[in-house]
């Protein structure tokens, strides 16, 4: 599959919108927020942490998760670095990802660095405390020939009313497989096909407090 960028509309405030999808890239409420809430705190972070901990996510987009992730684990104080996967059909082209990032604190320079490191085409990026994969293509089909496993999951596809293909049984089947016993994973979407997807993979999953005006979201463990 050749990689292509989606074309993007930009919001007041700095908030980009997939026109392929029709949904923003973060909450036009607080992105920032969002993520601390939905993606750290449903995967209890960064009271997990410890060397060599490996992230896995589903949608790259604009790089805040990874910026967010990145950023607390440099606070924790944590010898090593932080591992980080992700997988994208659609990397930003680096003209976008710079705009988006002016919404974004500077995470004491780390958006910077990340921004300058960002060519749109993926690959390895090692940059201070971090070593990131950005692994671009349809993950139907790049995440079953992945051979890592993560301690800890970011579902953060498009709205699955819009992108059901990256919240598909199949597809959360290959999450299961490729997390490590005791890991987790969290997602912003309550969505119920997406918890008997998880729940079916052998996920232990519960519906708790969402962000914002989300009531609810996903929080899942697999079984030590």
């Amino acid at each position: 599959m050749q990689n292509q960028s989606d074309q993007i509309l930009w919001r007041e405030g700095g908030v980009p919108v997939s026109v392929r999808f029709d949904d923003p890239f973060f909450s036009l409420e607080d992105g920032e927020a969002e993520t601390r809430h939905v993606f750290l705190q449903g995967n209890d972070l960064p009271a997990r942490f410890r060397d060599g901990f490996h992230i896995a996510e589903l949608g790259f987009g604009t790089g805040l998760n990874l910026l967010i992730a990145w950023d607390a684990w440099m606070r924790s104080g944590q010898a090593g670095a932080l591992r980080f996967t992700s997988f994208e059909a659609f990397p930003m082209d680096p003209a976008d990802m710079a705009r988006a990032h002016e919404a974004f604190p500077s995470f004491g320079g780390r958006r910077d660095l990340l921004t300058a490191a960002w060519d749109g085409n993926g690959g390895m990026l090692d940059l201070p405390g971090l070593t990131a994969e950005i692994v671009t293509g349809d993950a139907r089909e790049t995440l079953p020939r992945w051979e890592g496993r993560a301690d800890a999951w970011f579902l953060d596809g498009f709205a699955p009313a819009k992108n059901p293909e990256l919240w598909s049984p199949e597809l959360m089947a290959e999450v299961a497989a490729h997390t490590v016993p005791g890991g987790t994973a969290a997602s912003y979407t309550a969505a119920g096909f997406v918890r008997r997807g998880l729940t079916e993979a052998g996920f232990a999953v519960d519906r708790i407090p969402g962000f914002g005006r989300k009531r609810h979201m996903i929080q899942a463990v697999k079984p030590a």
